[in-house]
Formats: structure tokens, sequence, C-alpha cells
């Protein structure tokens, strides 16, 4: 048997890291137009969407779960 709390709390990390992504990444978006500014805040984002992709695998693995407990599939 799957231990949802083990997996709510990954799913709750997983959504606290993406959320300090986004901020990251919004705070680079400045009045800053430089390349360099430009370059940080292209690898802010996409620290932001592997941020995302891991929330959304976290919650995946945590509904998975709760599917299976509660429908049997």
């Amino acid at each position: 048997m799957e231990n949802f709390d083990e997996l709510l709390a990954a799913y709750k990390h997983a959504i606290d890291a993406w959320i300090v992504a986004i901020k990251a990444e919004e705070a680079l978006a400045n009045e800053d137009h430089s390349m360099v500014a430009m370059e940080r805040w292209d690898a802010a984002n996409l620290a932001a969407i592997d941020a995302e992709a891991t929330a959304k695998k976290a919650r995946d693995e945590y509904k998975s779960a709760l599917r299976q407990k509660n429908y049997g599939f």
C-alpha cells in the first residue's frame, strides 16, 4: 500500500519549489535589458519549467495512488 502522506508531502514540496522558481524568474524580468540579463532570465525560465514538470509528476503519482486505493485501477 502507498504511503499517501509521503506522496502528498512530496507533491506539496514540489509545488513550493515551483513557486520559488516562478518568483526567481519574475525577479529577473526587470529594467536591465542586457544580453546577460536576458540569458539569466531564460535560464530561470528553464528552471521554472523543470520545477513545473516535477510538480506535475508528483501530482500524478499522488493522484494515481489515490485512484488505485479508491477505484482499484
